[in-house]
């Protein structure tokens, strides 16, 4: 767990995150829910649609009639037809802007520019025109960012929140090399390497990342489990 001015920050694997706010429970991208004895979440954002990110068996162990489910298009019939519990649901595009429960939260696309599902034809894991997400949470002045799977994009370039969490497995996302660069364009005062664990990529990578970018503060965080 890592602690900023009161945020807590639980890394779950993968790119799933746990984030403790003003009271509030807010789950990123759960997947493959390693502990038991989770909190129901205020909040549940999905980047996108793969399994991997919004995955239905790890959002019914976290969500009950109090939870607001927030994830572009392509999540909501998932939300819809395969959450048990839910409070509402919202629909967060890129680009999109809403409050919830005091907080505000952003997206911004997140795709793939050279990392393709099929090289001959050129289709991307995750093309832009799939509307994905990387979502901004804006709590009491401090700002986090998730960039979802994607590979360095435009998008990025100064974004300077306050936290990012970033990709660096390769294959579906960004490799560290690259996530290396991004970072050094995102602009954050705190990076912490994800999409990583629950068998993606290999754990070496955190501390490689890390070692390329002496002059930032690189958080490594375990994962949480039982």
């Amino acid at each position: 767990m890592y602690e900023y001015e009161g945020i807590k920050i639980h890394w779950l694997g993968h790119d799933a995150f746990w984030i403790e706010a003003k009271g509030k429970h807010i789950f990123l991208d759960p997947y493959k829910l390693g502990k038991s004895n989770l909190p129901f979440a205020d909040i549940v954002i999905s980047s996108h649609e793969h399994f991997d990110h919004c995955n239905p068996e790890a959002i019914n162990q976290i969500s009950s009639e109090k939870t607001i489910l927030i994830g572009p298009q392509v999540v909501q019939g998932i939300f819809d037809e395969k959450i048990d519990k839910k409070k509402d649901m919202k629909e967060l595009n890129p680009g999109d802007s809403i409050e919830v429960e005091g907080i505000k939260i952003s997206a911004v696309p997140a795709y793939n520019i050279h990392r393709f599902r099929d090289p001959e034809t050129k289709t991307p894991f995750h093309p832009k025109e799939s509307g994905h997400i990387g979502a901004i949470l804006e709590i009491d002045g401090i700002t986090i960012y998730h960039a979802g799977d994607a590979d360095k994009i435009p998008e990025m370039n100064d974004l300077k929140p306050t936290i990012a969490f970033v990709p660096i497995s390769g294959t579906y996302v960004m490799d560290v090399d690259e996530a290396v660069e991004a970072t050094k364009a995102i602009g954050a005062k705190i990076t912490i390497p994800m999409h990583i664990g629950r068998g993606i990529g290999n754990m070496s990578f955190i501390e490689d990342f890390k070692n390329k970018l002496p002059d930032f503060e690189i958080v490594s965080l375990e994962i949480e489990e039982d």
